[in-house]
């Protein structure tokens, strides 16, 4: 075990438990859900920017992404830079009008303002299933990834990281709520900001140079410093499809949409979007060209998604390895307690309150329901994630796909077209599931695209052809009250 590098790791944690001792403090007083699940819709521009991007780069894109840019070289660079106007599309599609219906509605969850606008209780239900069904692979991915970052930069056994990094995470978000989650955030974003940096000037400085480890990578594999990556994985269909499933498809996550409706004005989120984008495109690039070089710095490793932490503690001095460490742990931290307060809110205010609706003034049975949901849903993920797989970039891609396949088009076409209505809604978010579980099973590529391109195609036409039945609904229902 290298305690050089633990202790700053250490030091950390403690720093983060502070944080949400501090954001508990600072709860303001009156409705508890929108408190607990929305920080009462408090956040200003550069909290919005951090945890937007904060919880958008994960464990996939701190250690899955590199370990793919290490795989398949500097194409997968070049790829992971249309994820660019993620932040963008979020809230200018979303943005404002969002915003406002949630508020008109009271809305603390995603499912609150799919139930406002399309009023039907099953919708509802089988959102919240999809949704705890998809976030539990999709955290699963960021507790191996902060598992693994212990295991090799630290020196601490898969298993024993796991529990502490699991059981660190579940009580936190569990304490704190969305404060605390956003506040984590907010620093999370910086110490990423600055790990990215360093460790990308630490790399090239260990690569001999820029120009001497691009040599390095085309002695190894020409195709390594190719615009379709090694092994030739990068067509065009695939980079295309590629775009809409971690660009375009973002703004159908629910852990993203719900940052959309807890800012607190519109300067909010104009500076939001400006100051997200620009530390979307420093984390993407500096991140993933760190891993595509560092295979001239380490050119043997057998577990690609190993290779930024085995970087830090090449590249860095220890007590420096240490402190850095925390860039990507606070990525995968920071995705885990959006998504985990996501999934409790899902099974407290979608599923209980929707059977019992008389216990909504009950505050004190709400807050201790809360935050037993939270921290038992992260021991579920820990458990799943005892026996991980060797990339779980993939996992994490399809555990994101079967998300937008269920709530892209009721999401937008529910907040833009007046006449949509419950039918095509459901009609979208069953074959959206269908067609995405089918074509996943069978891994099924039509035309060398991702699966999440047919499937949104499906789901569109299942919409319109959906919504030729079924109720209207009111006319004033996307109009200010």
């Amino acid at each position: 075990m290298q305690t050089e590098v633990l202790l700053p790791l250490i030091a950390y944690l403690l720093l983060v438990f502070g944080l949400s001792v501090y954001a508990y403090t600072r709860r303001e007083q009156g409705n508890f859900l929108t408190e607990y699940f929305l920080g009462s819709r408090s956040m200003g521009g550069f909290v919005l920017a951090m945890t937007l991007t904060a919880t958008y780069i994960s464990a996939s894109s701190f250690i899955g992404g590199p370990g793919a840019a290490y795989k398949f070289g500097l194409g997968w660079v070049l790829l992971a830079m249309i994820q660019l106007p993620a932040v963008w599309l979020s809230l200018g599609v979303l943005g404002k009008k969002f915003a406002i219906l949630a508020r008109r509605y009271n809305a603390v969850t995603l499912n609150d303002m799919l139930f406002a606008r399309y009023r039907s209780r099953l919708l509802v239900w089988l959102a919240s299933l999809s949704l705890l069904v998809a976030f539990l692979g999709a955290m699963t991915v960021q507790f191996i990834g902060g598992a693994r970052l212990l295991e090799t930069a630290a020196g601490i056994p898969y298993d024993t990281g796991l529990l502490i990094f699991g059981i660190s995470i579940a009580l936190y978000t569990a304490f704190g709520g969305f404060r605390a989650s956003v506040l984590n955030d907010a620093m999370q974003g910086l110490v990423m900001l600055l790990g990215t940096i360093l460790l990308l000037i630490a790399v090239i400085h260990a690569a001999g140079g820029l120009h001497s480890a691009v040599d390095k990578l085309r002695q190894i594999d020409p195709k390594l410093v190719s615009v379709h990556g090694g092994d030739d994985v990068l067509s065009l269909p695939f980079m295309a499809s590629f775009w809409i499933l971690v660009c375009f498809g973002v703004i159908g996550l629910p852990h993203t949409a719900v940052r959309c409706i807890s800012y607190k004005d519109s300067k909010a989120v104009h500076r939001g979007i400006v100051l997200g984008t620009i530390v979307v495109a420093v984390l993407m690039f500096g991140m993933h060209l760190a891993g595509a070089l560092g295979r001239a710095v380490l050119p043997d490793l057998k577990i690609p998604d190993q290779v930024i932490p085995t970087l830090m503690i090449t590249v860095l001095p220890p007590y420096a390895a240490g402190i850095f460490l925390a860039a990507p742990m606070a990525a995968i931290m920071s995705t885990i307690n959006a998504q985990l307060l996501q999934s409790s809110a899902t099974i407290v205010k979608d599923l209980y309150l929707g059977i019992k609706p008389e216990q909504l003034t009950n505050e004190r049975k709400l807050k201790r329901l809360s935050s037993w949901a939270t921290f038992i849903l992260g021991l579920l993920v820990l458990l799943a994630a005892w026996r991980p797989p060797e990339m779980i970039i993939w996992l994490n891609l399809l555990a994101f796909g079967g998300l937008e396949a269920v709530f892209l088009w009721p999401l937008v076409l529910g907040l833009y077209w007046e006449r949509a209505n419950a039918a095509g809604a459901l009609s979208a978010m069953i074959v959206g599931a269908v067609c995405y579980t089918l074509l996943a099973s069978l891994d099924l590529h039509i035309a060398g695209l991702h699966l999440i391109v047919p499937s949104l195609l499906l789901s569109l036409l299942a919409f319109y052809a959906g919504n030729k039945f079924g109720k209207q609904p009111r006319e004033t229902v996307l109009r200010p009250s």
